[in-house]
């Protein structure tokens, strides 16, 4: 195995949360549902001025501050998102540039000039393309080091089936030669197809659509000639744009539930199959621990139900399991399935090589790109708390991107995992965070709040500017 892998790992989670019993009492549903079903607890939502550019700053801050890391000696900073602030100007020109101007004290002004920085978009695998990406960099030179982030905010329709499953925040780590916490293997997985399971287009709608439908809702009768003239004529800057069609961006995405997971069960399958053929791997053995991309908690331990059912098959393992639900009904493969996920057997496995990935998922909601990185620090932090021995653990790690893409690689826990862990406090500082009523977080969805909520976060969005020539430009202060 080539020695290279994360040396160093950090985090970024809005202060504010809803509260599942809060959400679904208001939504009229019953919490256990989700909280039983799903593994949610609370969705962290991002405060007034918060960002993916934001939520990125404050996790390579924290990286560097935590690892006394002098910024002058990374050589790239790779962000994955899908929640870019702007369509040309990369979302992590804005995070460096804010860590670079709070860094100047410090390090000296421009502490990141020969630093090559990048966005990689492809749903929520495109932070493990980067650090696919900057693992292959690093191999080249023994004093290359990179920096790779995975930052998002998860934004759904209020009262739509993806509501319950919203988060935000990112995560921040450090590829080096000799790594601390965990050494990757040079054997990936990889399995693509173009689909639409999910996705965030581009809505257009005629300029002279919408000021008919104004003029018809307040019974107001103006003739297309009318409409013609207002637009050739007015001052505003929305009306006399020269482009008949409006072009707006949600964050909020068209997705298709059931599809996106079939394609997420397709291109995993696939993935472990390219993997395979690589290196020969038992993966129900040899993995001692799971990290998968969590859309929501519990998905993980749903969507590989199959391909463990697989892996044991013919083995002593299926005929136990076989002993206690019964031979397969081929018949009825559905209720079989059923039975086996709520067997002894598999809820064993979900307990050993599961479970630990998933608790800050269940804490904080989906965080897209970066829900795969926060599962690997979910494990390391509940590791370090329980004082278990994880050292020279194999760690499996299933990433997937809707659009779609998944890519399947493993690594080994290093001897020094626990001391850049210790310092963290993943789940002391998910304790410390700010429970906000369900009114109030319908408001930050709908953007109608100007001012932060309680003291805002250290670093935010002041304004945007407005000037002809740098219209549209964010800028950001520390606090």
């Amino acid at each position: 195995m080539n020695n290279t892998g994360i040396d160093a790992i950090a985090f970024y989670v809005p202060e504010l949360f809803v509260s599942m019993d809060n959400l679904a009492l208001a939504r009229g549903i019953p919490a256990e549902k989700l909280k039983r079903g799903l593994g949610l607890q609370k969705m962290a939502i991002p405060n007034v001025g918060e960002d993916a550019s934001t939520f990125a700053a404050n996790a390579l801050l924290n990286l560097i501050n935590q690892n006394n890391l002098n910024p002058n000696d990374i050589g790239r900073v790779y962000l994955g998102t899908e929640s870019a602030v702007d369509g040309s100007k990369p979302t992590a020109t804005y995070a460096v540039e804010i860590v670079e101007n709070e860094l100047a004290k410090t390090y000296g002004k421009r502490s990141f000039k020969h630093c090559d920085i990048l966005d990689m978009t492809f749903a929520c695998v495109g932070a493990i393309d980067a650090l696919h990406n900057s693992l292959d960099w690093v191999k080249q030179d023994k004093n290359r080091k990179a920096v790779v982030i995975a930052s998002d905010l998860s934004k759904y329709s209020l009262n739509s089936t993806g509501e319950y499953t919203q988060g935000a925040g990112a995560v921040a780590v450090l590829v080096s030669h000799n790594p601390n916490i965990l050494a990757i293997n040079d054997v990936w997985g990889v399995a693509s197809k173009s689909e639409g399971d999910f996705f965030k287009p581009r809505r257009t709608y005629k300029k002279t659509e919408l000021l008919k439908t104004v003029f018809t809702e307040l019974n107001l009768k103006i003739s297309d000639k009318n409409i013609a003239d207002f637009i050739a004529s007015t001052n505003s800057k929305f009306w006399s744009d020269t482009n008949e069609i409006v072009e707006v961006f949600k964050e909020e995405p068209v997705f298709d539930g059931q599809f996106s997971n079939a394609c997420y069960s397709d291109r995993i399958t696939e993935a472990l199959e390219h993997y395979n053929k690589q290196k020969t791997t038992d993966f129900s053995t040899h993995w001692n621990q799971i990290i998968f991309h969590l859309p929501y908690a519990y998905h993980g331990r749903r969507i590989i139900l199959d391909n463990w059912l697989t892996w044991i098959k013919g083995t002593n393992l299926h005929s136990q399991l076989e002993n206690e639900i019964g031979k397969q009904d081929v018949s009825n493969p559905k209720e079989w399935s059923k039975k086996a996920y709520k067997s002894s057997f598999y809820t064993d496995f979900v307990a050993s090589k599961i479970a630990g990935g998933e608790l800050a998922s269940s804490e904080i909601g989906n965080m897209y790109t970066a829900s795969i990185f926060m599962s690997l620090l979910s494990l390391l932090s509940n590791s370090y708390n329980k004082n278990e021995t994880i050292t020279d653990n194999t760690i499996g790690f299933i990433a997937y991107g809707s659009g779609s893409k998944s890519k399947v690689f493993e690594g080994v826990i290093q001897k020094n995992w626990a001391s850049k862990i210790a310092p963290i406090q993943l789940f002391q500082n998910l304790e410390n965070r700010t429970s906000i009523e369900v009114n109030t977080y319908e408001n930050l969805h709908q953007t109608k709040l100007d001012a932060p909520i309680l003291n805002g976060s250290k670093i935010s969005m002041d304004y945007v500017e407005s000037d002809e020539t740098n219209y549209g430009l964010r800028r950001y202060s520390m606090k």
